[in-house]
């Protein structure tokens, strides 16, 4: 199996194409056609993680991290960032980072932080908007069920929980072959009325390369008309942050408690208790102090994220209970989350769980 392959089965899980624009997500170090013999799975891409991967005999890290963020201008090995890259290209050892693409990811960070508190009725605290696509296309009606099974299995016709999802009128179209065209019915220069059948079909926007291909692959038309426009409607499954439930309510101090010892966090920094039940709790892993007016609005008892700021704390307006739990805390879960899936998707060869803990901060 080569390294694109990976790729693509991880991109069924979080396709790069959600990741935020400030990203750097993606194959940072290595060959698309490289032939993997083992997948390392860590947090951080750091020097002693490569060392890890070498000795395991793994060439493909797949880092939740991007270890290059911004742009380098130098590999002069003068900082951590450097000496991780050239210690991997020299060893032929890829790396590989989802970081955002899986925080907006259905059953991503966020799902892990909501499974381990066991959140029920769960949704998306901020849906990502225009990820959502509308197909608009014309067929005779004889084909129209062959068209649309094959679109529905490109990934068209989803909504939220629902799929094999469409609308279809009847009416007659109409057209005129020139000298060069090679029409299915009707004759060139002649005007040719057809009965037809418009399709209308959703899709989530990383799958439309996918449906367009199927389109013009299955469609009898050697002309096809058809139109492809952005919805505005939210997506229930492609965002940041989640937002459950607790099935039992707990009080602010009892959920604490639970929220420490569950994320295995050593401090949680919090604002002003407010004395009222914990039952709805918002989630977003990593760095989430932007989103802390999307919980208050959606009615959150408690926002739960990491590296909040002085004056964040301020934003909970005494109407939600603030925690910062840690970074490295908040998403440590994803490690296990990637090692599942792909080790589910590939049994080729081994997909390891980093042992290295690359949480920079300690607490004294």
């Amino acid at each position: 199996m080569k390294i694109k392959e990976v790729i693509a089965i991880l991109d069924e899980l979080a396709p790069l194409s959600y990741a935020e624009e400030f990203d750097n997500t993606g194959l940072i170090v290595g060959d698309y056609e490289t032939d993997i013999s083992g997948i390392l799975v860590t947090l951080d891409s750091l020097e002693n993680v490569v060392d890890e991967a070498i000795t395991k005999g793994c060439n493909l890290i797949v880092s939740f991290h991007p270890i290059i963020f911004s742009g380098l201008k130098k590999l002069t090995g003068q900082n951590y960032v450097e000496k991780v890259v050239i210690k991997a290209i020299k060893n032929n050892i890829a790396i590989f980072s989802l970081h955002t693409a899986l925080d907006n990811s259905w059953n991503g960070v966020n799902a892990m932080i909501c499974n381990q508190l066991k959140l029920s009725n769960r949704r998306v605290l901020i849906p990502k908007k225009n990820t959502i696509k509308k197909l608009t296309t014309y067929v005779p009606e004889k084909d129209s069920q062959k068209l649309l099974t094959q679109l529905f299995e490109a990934g068209a016709g989803t909504i939220g929980n629902y799929s094999n999802c469409s609308f279809s009128s009847n009416g007659t179209g109409s057209f005129l072959g020139n000298e060069d065209a090679n029409p299915v019915v009707g004759s060139i220069g002649e005007l040719h009325f057809e009965q037809e059948t418009l399709i209308n079909v959703c899709l989530p926007a990383h799958k439309k390369a996918p449906v367009l291909n199927a389109l013009l692959k299955y469609h009898p038309y050697d002309e096809v008309a058809y139109e492809l426009t952005t919805l505005e409607n939210n997506n229930q499954h492609i965002g940041m942050g989640m937002i459950g439930e607790l099935e039992v309510p707990h009080s602010e101090t009892e959920f604490l408690t639970f929220l420490k010892n569950t994320m295995k966090t050593e401090c949680i920094r919090h604002s002003k208790l407010l004395n009222k039940t914990i039952k709805k709790v918002a989630v977003l892993g990593g760095s989430g102090s932007f989103a802390i007016s999307n919980a208050i609005k959606e009615g959150a008892d408690i926002f739960i994220t990491a590296d909040c700021k002085y004056h964040d704390f301020f934003k909970a307006e005494n109407k939600v209970l603030l925690a910062d739990i840690g970074h490295y805390e908040s998403e440590q879960f994803t490690k296990e989350l990637l090692v599942a899936y792909l080790n589910k998707k590939i049994t080729t060869f081994a997909v390891l769980l980093s042992q290295i803990n690359t949480n920079p901060i300690t607490y004294f």
